[in-house]
């Protein structure tokens, strides 16, 4: 473990910017969901007919957990159902950026040639995971403790966000000895994350099959049941959990080489297929992955959110005060078509997650050397650019379009909400444009569009929700896009975006096509 301090610093120092936006952007979500609980469930009578409506609620209990009361305290941990994913993802990212990332680049075997022990990088990107957890964790449950609920519950649900985050930090330092890229580690990953909401979902919606939510370190930040008599004695199986899969991924690590795997490479061709001898087939082949994943997963999602509204006028029945919180995040009309209107714009901020996703793989393949000699051929840098922002353009309309049919097919109306789903579009493209805007321009912080997703996120959720200035929420461009279904689509702004859009990835390419590559 000798260098673990120095290398958790070096890690703490890279991550200055990043860590403290998604800790910080993470927070806002439950302060503002108990702002927002508040405003539109201020009586008891209010809150018990909320509880007795989604309680017995299968599709809502899959979405969410289990409903434990009706106390201002129950409907905002149910509320906050999925943060855990979102904390777990991110621990797990993170620690798979710090590890197989760093063997990718040539990192980790530079700072191996110094007074370094063989496991302290596992190490220290545990460590620093799980520390920024922790601080999510603390943070959240400091700012619900200052707006008055209880403070054992309020840690209680802190303690379930840092602790789905830990077991999924342990995760990735397995996933990170197991595979031969990045890549492979982030999808053994994803699908671990992915099998524990499934388990936890079946568990709490199948009474006969309870125990499997058990099985589940997602279920688990339920099973602590904040402000419904909290079981404290389930942390000890997140730390015991967490404890258990850094000691097999340290194990793991050493009975490997450096840049080496644990599970077998399949074996390439000799010679490269037809239908790999063009950039664009070339970049079909490195982002097909993703592609079929997020199209994927969206759809799924797109289905229970589906099935969700054909509750929601129940939901909302008696309650004028959260109908309108539905129609300010998700515009005008009826209660049903604004509940559909802000489902619309959480997956258009998640196809401009892929778009962005998709974006970065141009630096990504620099970074890491391999455009250089792709680029030393007959290839040029606005083909190969072209080629991968395909996906990111054209792949970002595909998963909207699928995902507005799932969703519109749960709901009863088939491809009805496709043009609804298709409306974000020109927001996920400023997002995609940003992106090779500052892959051009500025490389070295070509991900700082990550961070202009969160802000974006932050502002179109958690400030129209607040009802924050109009001034400020319009930083967002899906502030300005039509609130579909229900809604009127006017061209203008969309045109405006589209416009916003060209022109940055244009400078993005021509600032491309003249600097140097690769930069370090």
């Amino acid at each position: 473990m000798t260098g673990t301090g120095a290398l958790l610093r070096l890690i703490l120092r890279r991550d200055r910017f990043l860590v403290p936006v998604w800790i910080l952007g993470l927070t806002l979500a439950p302060v503002g969901y108990l702002s927002s609980i508040k405003a539109a469930y201020p009586d008891a009578a209010a809150r018990q007919h909320f509880f007795d409506v989604n309680a017995s609620s299968a599709t809502f209990v899959v979405r969410n957990g289990p409903l434990y009361g009706s106390s201002t305290g129950n409907l905002l941990a149910w509320q906050c159902g999925f943060v855990p994913v979102v904390a777990a993802l991110i621990a797990l990212l993170t620690v798979v950026r710090h590890t197989r990332t760093e063997e990718e680049a040539g990192r980790r075997e530079l700072t191996g040639a110094t007074v370094v022990g063989r496991h302290a990088g596992l190490v220290a990107a545990v460590l620093a995971a799980c520390g920024a957890c922790l601080a999510f964790g603390l943070l959240a449950a400091a700012g619900l403790a200052a707006q008055g609920v209880p403070v054992a519950g309020a840690l209680a649900l802190g303690a379930g966000f840092a602790v789905a985050g830990w077991v999924f930090a342990g995760v990735g330092a397995v996933a990170a000895q197991l595979t031969w890229g990045a890549g492979g580690a982030r999808g053994f990953g994803i699908g671990a994350l992915v099998l524990a909401f499934l388990l936890r979902a079946a568990g709490d919606s199948s009474g006969s099959a309870a125990w499997l939510a058990w099985l589940s370190p997602i279920g688990w930040a339920h099973r602590l049941r904040p402000f419904a008599g909290e079981q404290w004695w389930v942390l000890a199986l997140g730390v015991f959990a967490t404890g258990f899969l850094v000691a097999v991924g340290v194990a793991l690590s050493a009975r490997r080489d450096l840049g080496a795997a644990l599970l077998p490479a399949r074996p390439g061709r000799p010679a490269a297929k037809a239908s790999l001898r063009s950039p664009l087939t070339l970049a079909w082949r490195l982002q097909r992955g993703s592609l079929l994943v997020w199209t994927a997963c969206l759809a799924l999602v797109g289905l229970l959110m589906g099935g969700v509204a054909q509750n929601v006028a129940d939901v909302l029945r008696d309650n004028r005060k959260i109908a309108d919180v539905f129609s300010r995040v998700g515009g005008g009309g009826a209660v049903v078509d604004a509940y559909l209107a802000g489902t619309m714009t959480l997956f258009g901020l998640a196809a401009a997650s892929y778009a962005v996703q998709a974006t970065l793989k141009l630096r990504a393949e620099e970074a890491a050397g391999r455009a250089e000699p792709l680029l030393a051929t007959a290839v040029g840098r606005i083909g190969w650019a072209l080629a991968h922002l395909t996906f990111a353009f054209a792949g970002s309309a595909f998963v909207l379009a699928v995902t507005g049919w799932a969703t519109g097919l749960a709901y009863g109306s088939g491809f009805g909400l496709v043009p609804a789903a298709l409306a974000q579009l020109p927001a996920v493209w400023v997002l995609t444009g940003l992106a090779v805007l500052l892959t051009g321009c500025f490389p070295r912080f070509a991900a700082a569009a990550w961070g202009l997703l969160a802000a974006f996120l932050v502002l179109s959720l958690v400030g129209s929700a607040l009802q924050w200035n109009d001034v400020v929420l319009g930083i967002s461009p899906f502030q300005h896009l039509p609130r579909l279904p229900g809604g009127t689509f006017t061209a203008a702004p969309a045109l405006w975006l589209a416009a916003i859009a060209a022109a940055t990835g244009a400078a993005g390419l021509f600032a491309l096509r003249r600097r140097d590559i690769p930069v370090g």
